[in-house]
């Protein structure tokens, strides 16, 4: 499928990777719809900051409502599903939230894509279905492992959209992206955790456990194989990772952004930051040779060239004035 041209709906797009995928869509020449969650204030999330808002239509609704996921699929070529609760911490306090938003969401999107004929689904999935690694690099075969009530309902989620392409035949992708960061972030993940803090003048950076590793992406990155998939028709009914295929502990993220900045700052342990001790994923290392092999997908971004990039951005002060820096985001 050529991208340009299409009509493309992607829900979530008030969200970091949602927000940014509808910037990359607009540049390449599709026609963009774009859920944002509904609100009394109106307000359109991070859409609200992107250049290109005005060549994108904005809608507002919710994926648990079907009749809405009905409309908000009409006349729709592709569909990008990227809405979803997808706060860790929030799930041990709020389980059955994510039950309803990311599983029953996700059936709702799929049947109505279903009803509405649309030619391609690209359902967004997670590495932390992998749970802690059990041998690297990780690839799509990899079992799937429940560690938190959030990787529980992407596991949910997952299987639900791939029963739409078995049973309803939906053309369908799974992207599985890897850990992913950039400008506009929440600052519950780690790299804006510690940016704003040190951007704030913190001395001592607080922080959960330094221990475990993850495969960091830059979101454009993301962003680029999201658009690979969608584009392929050899990955119907796949599951697909976008990773860097490397590695890094949260200890070396810490330090290589100091140097970055260029401020030395000590880390503070903060027992609330740190998860069950069964529910920590200690390590993720993605396998990206499968979107490797099926597209010409490729990553464009060093992790400290991302790293650069997402500084600037929060060094701004309209940007880093959004974000409660002493408020430990849940």
């Amino acid at each position: 499928m050529k991208i340009k041209g299409k009509r493309v709906l992607v829900t979530g797009a008030d969200g970091f990777i949602g927000s940014h995928l509808v910037e990359e869509l607009v540049r390449s020449g599709a026609k963009v719809r774009a859920v944002s969650q509904y609100n009394s204030q109106n307000n359109w999330g991070w859409l609200e900051d992107i250049p290109c808002l005005k060549e994108v239509e904005v809608i507002s609704g919710d994926v648990r409502d079907f009749q809405f996921c009905q409309l908000a699929t009409k006349k729709i070529d592709l569909v990008f599903h990227l809405a979803a609760l997808i706060a860790i911490p929030f799930s041990y306090v709020a389980p059955s939230m994510y039950i309803d938003t990311n599983i029953s969401g996700t059936l709702n999107m799929c049947l109505a894509a279903v009803e509405n004929s649309c030619e391609k689904f690209i359902q967004t999935s997670t590495s932390e279905v992998y749970g802690s690694a059990l041998y690297v690099p990780i690839d799509e075969k990899h079992p799937l492992q429940a560690q938190s009530p959030y990787s529980a309902s992407k596991i949910g989620s997952d299987s639900i959209a791939l029963s739409c392409y078995n049973s309803y035949d939906l053309p369908l992708s799974i992207a599985r992206p890897f850990n992913t960061y950039g400008p506009r972030q929440s600052a519950r993940a780690i790299i804006p955790t510690i940016i704003t803090q040190i951007l704030s003048g913190e001395s001592k950076i607080l922080l959960g456990d330094l221990s475990p590793t993850r495969d960091f992406n830059y979101v454009k990155d993301i962003c680029e194989g999201f658009m690979k998939i969608a584009s392929s028709d050899k990955l119907n009914g796949e599951v697909v990772n976008i990773a860097s295929n490397s590695e890094i502990s949260m200890r070396e993220t810490l330090n290589l952004i100091k140097e970055i900045i260029g401020k030395d700052v000590e880390f503070v342990l903060d027992p609330v930051r740190i998860r069950p001790k069964k529910s920590e994923v200690n390590r993720l290392f993605g396998d990206n040779s499968k979107i490797k092999s099926l597209t010409n997908f490729k990553s464009l971004f060093t992790l400290k060239e991302g790293l650069e990039q997402t500084i600037e951005w929060f060094s701004k002060k309209e940007n880093l004035s959004k974000y409660k820096v002493k408020v430990y985001n849940v």
